[in-house]
C-alpha cells in the first residue's frame, strides 16, 4: 500500500529533517482504528487531529446512513485507541432520522462526554437533492420547498421529520448548548488529556503570542465569563505539565469562540414553531432576507 511504504515514510522523513515545522488534520472513518500501523505512522508524519463522521450512536440511524463500519463498535473506546496514538478526533453528528427516540440528544452527548471528544460537530438531517434519501422523502411527500442551506446552526431542515418538529429543533439547541458549556467543555478537555499521547506531539518553545492567548483567556475565561470556575479546575489540574497545560489554554480558546459562535447564531434566536406550515413561512423569510 503507498500510504504507508511510499507516502508517510516520506512526509516522516521531510518532516524530520525540517524540525516538524506544523501538524496536519485529516478525515478518515472509524474503521482507521483497526490499523495500528497506519496510526503510528500517520502520528510521526505530524497528523494530530482526524475528523470522523460518528454520526449517531443509535445502531437503527446508522443503517439509515449505511455507516456500516460504525455498526456493532465500541465507538467510545474506538475514539480512545486514536487519541493513544497522539491523535484528536472531531466528531460528526447528526440529528433527525428516522429512527432518533427522543433520548438521541442525551445518548449524544454521552458519547462526546465518555470519549473525550473535545471538538464536536452537530448537524440536523437534510436531504440534498439528488440524493437516495431525497428520492425516498420525495415519493413519501415528506419535503419541504425550502433547500438545505449547508450551516449547521440555523435549525433548518428540508423535510418533515418523524421526530416532531420542536421536539427536534428543541432537543437539538440543548445538545449544543450543552456540550458547549464551560462545563462540559472542560471536563471533556480532562477527558481527553488524560488519555493523550503525547510522545508523538514537538517540544515547541513558548512564545510571546503564546503568553499573551494565555492571559487574555485568564481575563475572559477565568474572570469575565460564566461557569468560570470549571476553567480554573481545568488549568490547576493541568499545570502540572507545560505540555498538557498548553493543550487545555488553547482547547479552552476553541470552547470560548464556539460559545460565541452559538450565541450569535439562530441556534439561540430562533423561533419554536406549533407546525410544519410556520416553519416552511420562517424559511422564506430566511430566504428573501438572504437576498
Amino acid at each position: 500500500m503507498k500510504l504507508k511504504k511510499e507516502l508517510l515514510p516520506a512526509i516522516i522523513e521531510w518532516m524530520d529533517k525540517r524540525n516538524r515545522p506544523f501538524a496536519f488534520n485529516t478525515q478518515t472513518s472509524i474503521d482507521l482504528v483497526d490499523d495500528e500501523e497506519l496510526m503510528t505512522l500517520m502520528a510521526r508524519a505530524g497528523f494530530d487531529g482526524v475528523f470522523i463522521g460518528l454520526e449517531s450512536p443509535d445502531e437503527s440511524s446508522l443503517a439509515e446512513c449505511n455507516k456500516k463500519q460504525n455498526i456493532g463498535r465500541d465507538i467510545v473506546s474506538a475514539v480512545k485507541k486514536i487519541q493513544q496514538f497522539g491523535m484528536q478526533v472531531h466528531g460528526g453528528f447528526i440529528v433527525g432520522f428516522d429512527s432518533d427516540k427522543p433520548n438521541v440528544f442525551e445518548k449524544i452527548i454521552n458519547l462526546i462526554q465518555d470519549s473525550g471528544i473535545v471538538t464536536a460537530m452537530i448537524g440536523l438531517l437534510n436531504a440534498p437533492p439528488g440524493t437516495r434519501l431525497y428520492q425516498k422523502l420525495l415519493i413519501q411527500n415528506r419535503l419541504k420547498k425550502n433547500l438545505p442551506t449547508g450551516d449547521n446552526m440555523d435549525c433548518t431542515t428540508n423535510f418533515v421529520p418523524k421526530m416532531g418538529l420542536n421536539e427536534l429543533v428543541s432537543g437539538y439547541r440543548k445538545m449544543l448548548n450543552t456540550i458547549y458549556s464551560q462545563k462540559y467543555h472542560c471536563k471533556r478537555i480532562k477527558t481527553f488529556l488524560r488519555n493523550y499521547n503525547f510522545d508523538y506531539k514537538p517540544k515547541f518553545p513558548i512564545t510571546w503570542y503564546d503568553l499573551m492567548a494565555f492571559f487574555k483567556s485568564i481575563w475572559r475565561l477565568g474572570i469575565v465569563e460564566k461557569g468560570k470556575i470549571h476553567y480554573w479546575m481545568l488549568i490547576i489540574w493541568s499545570s502540572k505539565s507545560l505540555r498538557r497545560l498548553t493543550i487545555a489554554v488553547r482547547l479552552s480558546i476553541f470552547g470560548f469562540h464556539f460559545r460565541q459562535v452559538l450565541k450569535n447564531a439562530n441556534v439561540r434566536n430562533q423561533p419554536v414553531f406549533t407546525n410544519i406550515d410556520e416553519y416552511d413561512k420562517s424559511a422564506d423569510l430566511r430566504k428573501d432576507s438572504s437576498g
